[in-house]
């Protein structure tokens, strides 16, 4: 039975959506990549109701990044390569991301911004710090973030894998509520839907398990990813608490159907940690300095989940760096901290800004990297029952 002839709308029940005010949206090679003309390159066919999820989405409040496939197909067609390899690879995106970026922007009115990120980007705590302020400033400006790997200068042991474990890593950089995964199927099966008529859909997954991955079929000869890929990033994401949601890229009523945050295809829940792995992280990492806030700046943080601001801080002890993490203390209390977090300034900036406005920061500095001294999403709270 071809894949064509599963209706993802009959086999996956319309379910809803996870709430969610911001996801990150990956789509694969396979939906992008055309073969009307017979030489390859990018085709609207089914990206353009994707793109009008998004602006829909866009309308109502929501924040979307996406993380797009294509340059290498796009190189491809480009150029006669013939073969196949790393290097060449490379190359083929080089030609082929400029081409990408112009096709998705063809398809919005808002300003669309390159994002390309490699394994140190992740890893390494202080370009992971600007690669989030990055993605937030794009977010507030109203841009679309399209994010791709740095397939250019990435070698073998250094690579993510594939797109799909990278939409995971950035679901969790951007702290989305929601990972969504388009394929070219309808969602998992219990078998290759396109080699077993007795494929049964699977709506609903709690725990990716190794009998899952069983399910999970071989690569598409177009992407570098497949079924098992996808499961893997969503595993992943779930680590992070971030729910996935796979589903029929090609089914432009599927897609249509998450506009009104009705899901036709695969739920992959959340771990049942309250806290993301990050925070978690964050929890236990070791500090290099400490902050003592006044009284407002702790109520702020303990009531109302907000980042901590240069003008609630009145003392700073240690030397550390931007990135580094660093405890959160009230000066009416001598123990326990109250907060921990990532500094987005080191201790001699926050020195010069602390009890300042925020507005002050760029006057005092000569230069702004946010508002906060610690951004709410890089700050987990350690009082009991604190508001997360």
């Amino acid at each position: 039975m071809s894949r064509v002839a599963r209706n993802p709308l009959f086999d996956f029940p319309a379910q809803p959506l996870p709430p969610w005010r911001r996801a990150v949206l990956k789509v694969g090679s396979s939906l992008l990549a055309g073969f009307a003309a017979g030489d390859g390159g990018l085709d609207t066919r089914h990206a353009r109701s994707l793109a009008q999820f998004v602006q829909g989405a866009h309308a109502t409040g929501r924040e979307v990044v996406l993380v797009s496939s294509g340059a290498v197909a796009a190189g491809r067609a480009r150029v006669a390569s013939g073969g196949d390899g790393l290097v060449l690879r490379q190359a083929l995106a080089a030609l082929g991301q400029a081409q990408l970026i112009g096709f998705w922007q063809m398809l919005f009115a808002r300003p669309v911004a390159q994002v390309l990120l490699s394994h140190d980007d992740l890893r390494d705590r202080r370009r992971y710090l600007n690669a989030r302020a990055t993605l937030r400033e794009l977010l507030r400006l109203g841009a679309l973030p399209v994010i791709n790997e740095n397939d250019t200068v990435a070698v073998d042991e250094l690579k993510l894998g594939d797109n799909d474990n990278l939409a995971a890593a950035v679901a969790s950089l951007v702290d989305a509520d929601l990972l969504l995964i388009a394929t070219d199927i309808g969602g998992v099966y219990s078998a290759d839907p396109a080699r077993d008529a007795r494929a049964m859909p699977q709506p609903h997954l709690v725990h990716i398990t190794p009998a899952v991955l069983g399910m999970a079929g071989a690569a598409g000869h177009i992407g570098t990813g497949g079924m098992r890929s996808k499961l893997e990033a969503a595993s992943k994401a779930a680590l992070a608490g971030i729910p996935t949601a796979l589903f029929c890229g090609r089914d432009a009523a599927v897609v249509s159907a998450l506009g009104a945050d009705r899901l036709h295809g695969s739920l992959i829940e959340r771990a049942d940690n309250t806290l993301s792995a990050r925070k978690q992280w964050l929890r236990h990492a070791p500090a290099a300095g400490q902050l003592t806030v006044d009284a407002g700046a702790a109520a702020a943080l303990c009531a109302h989940g907000a980042s901590l601001l240069p003008g609630g801080v009145v003392a700073v002890t240690g030397e550390f760096h931007r990135g580094d993490v660093i405890e959160v203390r009230d000066c009416a209390h001598a123990a326990p901290p109250l907060a921990r977090g990532l500094a987005q300034y080191n201790a001699g900036e926050v020195r010069r800004i602390a009890g300042r406005k925020s507005s002050e920061i760029e006057r005092i500095l000569g230069f702004r990297y946010g508002e906060a001294v610690i951004h709410r999403d890089d700050l987990v709270l350690l009082v009991h029952g604190a508001a997360p």
